[in-house]
């Protein structure tokens, strides 16, 4: 009888692991993981130029229900300032920081929310460690491109990006496609 009941259990365990997804017992990040990347983004200045902003009496802010959406897409910043060249004055930036001109083209923040679509819920914590490290978006596409200071955060720790990664997968999805860089003329 003992025997027979511990058959019907272990195969009980058997079919319920099958029956039910597995992401149903992966863990969530403990608070303090998160708690740490959101101290990491505001040390870090993430939202100088992954958020858009709203001005206040004491100039720019981050809007609050656009944090880390990236440059709005509804926002076109038109042709870049005359006059710049890499000998002269070669940067110029719109007034919320999201988009940059300079002699790499231009650049605009990415979409650091876990919107599926358009911001990083897509991406595995491999691939945002992998972005990082390697200063290539997603981990093997093209350069991440100024003023991401790109060479200072792949001197981070797995342990300090991991956390970065948990507090943006906390935050809400913000459905916002950013414009892909532009080359050079």
């Amino acid at each position: 009888m003992i025997r027979s009941t511990a058959r019907l259990v272990a195969v009980g365990a058997v079919a319920l692991s099958l029956a039910v997804p597995s992401a149903m017992f992966a863990q969530k990040p403990s608070k303090s993981l998160v708690a740490r990347g959101k101290y990491l983004v505001l040390v870090g200045g993430c939202n100088h130029c992954h958020s858009p902003k709203v001005m206040t009496p004491q100039g720019p802010e981050p809007d609050a229900s656009k944090l880390l959406s990236g440059h709005p897409a509804a926002m076109d910043p038109g042709a870049a300032p005359a006059g710049l060249a890499p000998d002269k004055f070669g940067i110029a930036t719109t007034m919320d920081l999201t988009a940059w001109v300079g002699p790499w083209g231009t650049s605009y923040a990415a979409n650091l929310t876990p919107d599926k679509a358009t911001g990083l819920g897509s991406w595995t914590e491999a691939m945002f460690l992998k972005a990082l490290h390697t200063g290539k978006h997603m981990g093997e596409g093209r350069p991440i491109l100024p003023p991401m200071p790109a060479a200072d955060f792949a001197k981070m720790t797995d342990d300090d990006l991991k956390a970065i990664f948990a507090y943006l997968q906390s935050i809400p999805a913000v459905a916002n496609p950013v414009p892909d860089p532009v080359a050079p003329k």
